[in-house]
């Protein structure tokens, strides 16, 4: 089941970074690899788990022990950099991008994803998916359930009736190994993540990696990011996994985004039930507050999407070629008038969740205390379809032992 059909081609880490990612795999054993009962054990013995749960509006999940949030803490982040002043900060918790500098049009650099400042709140269970990888199957799954080859699996039901983006302890909260590396003569990041048989209730263990990979940019661009997705299993499993950073052009703490421009390449989307759960049709945009086929202000028409709340919806995206990568297709073009600064985002997935951060309320600090109120960013997650794995019309997300799930999302940054 391949997005994307390019190998990925890695340089050994050097020896500094093979030792930290070693005593970062060591960790996150402790935390994700042994069984429900050690690790009750352990959490025991050091002291107890923290009980009670935190609701947002976007989640329901349970808090980590102390020792977890500490433990990631005390990781170290990743730093990438380019020759045009793109820096990108990665956490090995949720494999997140924590901190993205990138300069307006004057040359001057402003973090434009929402985020923390440290790696605890990454862990400790009350991230709004903030910057992290998202799996083992993101977005919604009907009824926190599916069949596959005949068996039943049922899942932890933390949005509403309906599992969300892995589940309770998503891939977004275990930290992952860290490590530096070269693709194709370019420094990256490169981070990994064992998933065991049985985790939030799905089958089979899966070997997820995701690759960052900073370029300089050309043809007047300040910079490029690739993520690059892989994952392999030895049971049959549904994987969906995607990069779910939430963009504010104008900088993290500048308000919100209603006057950003917005661009998506898609005729049509996914309409959703009072669950957000798809339908199962594939409707028009033509004519309808969903239609961003021409750059139009998220604000402009936000009160009339579906559903009332602002957009939270996915796009069937055209199969139109990325001006600046042929092998992918065009997703979405964000663009802050105030700054100049523009984001392209190409993929070889074939939908887009468009997310205009409606039930974010102020009561997440974000880095330097920064409150993020409704709209202060806009996620926009390149993936398959909600709730593929129940809908046979939508694209396939069963991953089969021998097979390698691959995709690809990349962001070209501009100023002008």
């Amino acid at each position: 089941m391949n997005f994307r059909k390019q190998p990925l081609t890695l340089a050994a880490a050097d020896a500094t970074a093979a030792k930290e990612a070693d005593e970062q795999r060591s960790s996150r054993q402790l935390w994700a690899d042994q069984p429900a009962f050690a690790l009750a054990t352990v959490a025991v013995l050091l002291g107890g788990l923290l009980l009670g749960a935190v609701r947002l509006k976007t989640r329901k999940t349970t808090r980590h022990t102390r020792q977890q949030v500490a433990a990631a803490e005390a990781l170290r982040t990743l730093v990438l950099a380019n020759g045009r002043g793109v820096e990108v900060h990665i956490s090995p918790v949720g494999a997140a991008i924590m901190q993205l500098l990138v300069p307006d049009r004057t040359g001057e650099l402003a973090d434009i994803a929402l985020g923390f400042d440290s790696n605890g709140p990454y862990a400790d269970g009350t991230n709004p998916y903030f910057g992290v990888v998202v799996g083992r199957c993101a977005n919604r799954i009907a009824k926190a359930q599916f069949q596959l080859d005949g068996k039943a699996y049922k899942l932890a039901a933390n949005n509403g009736p309906n599992a969300l983006h892995g589940g309770e302890h998503g891939w977004s909260e275990q930290i992952w190994r860290a490590e530096n590396v070269e693709v194709e003569g370019h420094q990256a990041v490169q981070l990994t993540y064992h998933s065991r048989d049985g985790e939030e209730g799905y089958p089979g263990n899966v070997e997820a990696k995701v690759v960052y990979v900073l370029t300089d940019g050309d043809h007047g661009t300040t910079g490029r990011l690739r993520c690059l997705f892989t994952a392999t299993t030895d049971a049959s499993t549904p994987v969906n996994m995607a990069q779910h950073s939430y963009w504010n052009l104008g900088g993290h703490a500048s308000g919100d985004i209603l006057n950003h421009r917005l661009t998506i390449s898609a005729d049509r989307y996914t309409p959703v039930d009072d669950t957000a759960i798809p339908t199962g049709e594939l409707a028009a945009v033509s004519g309808t507050a969903m239609d961003f086929r021409t750059p139009s202000a998220i604000g402009a028409r936000i009160e009339q999407a579906p559903g009332g709340d602002g957009y939270d919806h996915n796009y069937v995206l055209n199969d139109e070629p990325s001006s600046t990568d042929k092998k992918l297709r065009q997703a979405a073009v964000l663009q802050d008038p105030a700054s100049g600064r523009s984001l392209e985002v190409a993929t070889d997935a074939p939908g887009l969740q468009f997310y205009s951060g409606n039930f974010l309320d102020g009561s997440v600090k974000g880095k330097g205390g920064a409150a993020y109120g409704k709209h202060a960013g806009v996620a926009l997650e390149t993936q398959a379809f909600p709730n593929s794995i129940n809908q046979p019309s939508f694209p396939n997300v069963i991953l089969r032992p021998g097979e390698t799930y691959r995709h690809e999302v990349s962001y070209v940054f501009r100023a002008k």
